[in-house]
């Protein structure tokens, strides 16, 4: 597609959203915006447009290429073009939005979800909801303060095999629950070193770069591999963590931990990323129980599973949400339950609470996705900080450490910025 005839696909997508009056009639009718369109984006954008009755009216990217793409994509699906945008804020001027999905970079995450909830739209952000702590508080105080229905993208708790898993075991299946772990190969090679460069032409590396620190453009951060770079993703603990932080700490009932170990780094290779490839955390609570994860990016015949220790028993789960339940010191397991479906719809849960106005039918409510991305964040300052460090759960900062306190938010580039009143 040359430029002129992309400017006409544009325009004539952007008239398409001025004339849907018609076809949106509807009440219950959910209009969306999706912000961030890259791979998890356009799970939204393909998700979300074969709902009944929801409407993906607009998108925002700041990768001209990518915008290009999923608009044609939607328009291939629906026949119908959306509003692009490269900068969020003039989509959240718009009335005729009901709510925000976003995918963006980690960085972004909680910034978008805050402007959103503040222009009065309902949001879905995706894991992890905050790149740091104190992003997270402020979401989730957001949410409150503007009533608006928000969902964290932690799709388990939508699924009916870890929904029974974690009926089962929170109702004592094991006895007490005395220690879950989990464990994540993340099978990641070097990412090695790209020069700086001037950013292209299809990129605005302003609106990319948000509320970062500002640093010149290489070919590591976009797209894919600012994950492993502390200013805009946090790691693999931050990327894939959340998932499983938040089916452990749900099985297992539990908020904030009161001491937080972690060790590991970026072994067997050199290259530009910032963060761990292997990296082990232990979670403490008050009650002496405790969470450990164990994440692996080189080699290993290790797979993704949970594994929950009681009093009375143990239970394996796979990633499918398959188990095997060990009582006592039987070595054979306990026969499985009847098969479930592995999957649950996360999407519909989150347009279902919308049209409800009920935040209470949310499986991942705003604040669930925020305490266990904040496990996340806690596992990663230990790691920073070489030490163990210990959590006032109360006042929500560390005892006695300014170091550890300092890493729970960021400096803001301004003007995107989460201030300490929203």
């Amino acid at each position: 597609m040359t430029g002129m005839e992309r400017r006409k696909f544009l325009s004539s997508a952007a008239c398409l959203i001025g004339t849907s009056k018609a076809w949106a009639a509807a009440n219950d009718r959910v209009r969306l915006a999706i912000v961030g369109l890259g791979g998890r984006g356009k799970d939204h954008l393909r998700g979300f447009s074969s709902l009944a009755n929801v409407e993906v009216s607009a998108i925002v990217e700041p990768d001209g290429k990518r915008a290009e793409e999923a608009a044609s994509m939607l328009f291939k699906k629906t026949g119908k073009g959306p509003r692009v945008e490269s900068d969020m804020r003039r989509i959240f001027e718009d009335k005729n939005i009901d709510a925000v999905t976003i995918a963006t970079t980690n960085h972004w995450h909680a910034l978008s979800a805050i402007w959103a909830m503040q222009a009065g739209k309902d949001v879905y952000v995706e894991k992890p909801v905050s790149q740091n702590f104190f992003e997270g508080q402020k979401l989730v105080e957001a949410a409150r303060k503007y009533d608006r229905i928000a969902a964290g993208g932690i799709q388990r708790r939508s699924f009916p095999r870890f929904q029974r898993i974690a009926r089962m075991l929170r109702e004592g299946a094991i006895g007490e629950i005395y220690q879950g772990r989990w464990v994540f190969p993340g099978k990641r090679d070097s990412i090695g070193f790209k020069p700086i460069e001037k950013p292209p032409s299809w990129l605005n590396w302003d609106l990319w770069l948000g509320p970062a620190t500002d640093r010149p453009y290489h070919g590591n951060l976009v797209h894919y591999n600012w994950h492993w770079f502390w200013d805009f993703g946090n790691g693999e603990l931050g990327n894939n963590g959340p998932h499983l932080t938040d089916f452990t700490r749900w099985v297992m009932n539990k908020e904030l931990p009161v001491k937080i170990y972690s060790t590991g780094g970026r072994f067997g290779y050199k290259d530009q990323g910032e963060t761990p490839n292997t990296q082990t955390v232990t979670w403490r609570y008050a009650d002496g129980s405790e969470m450990i994860a164990e994440l692996r990016g080189l080699y290993t015949s290790e797979v993704m599973s949970f594994d929950f220790y009681g009093t009375k028993g143990h239970m394996h789960v796979a990633a499918d949400g398959t188990y095997q339940l060990t009582m006592g010191r039987n070595k054979q397991p306990e026969p499985d339950a009847e098969p479930l479906p592995v999957m649950g719809d996360h999407f519909v849960n989150f347009t279902d609470a919308v049209r409800a106005r009920d935040r209470s039918k949310l499986t991942c409510e705003i604040r669930e996705a925020h305490l266990s991305t904040a496990l996340c964040h806690l596992g990663n300052i230990a790691y920073r900080v070489g030490h163990e460090v210990q959590f006032d759960t109360a006042q929500e900062k560390f005892v006695n450490d300014p170091e550890a306190d300092r890493l729970l938010r960021r400096e803001f580039r301004a003007p995107y910025v989460i201030g300490d009143t929203i």
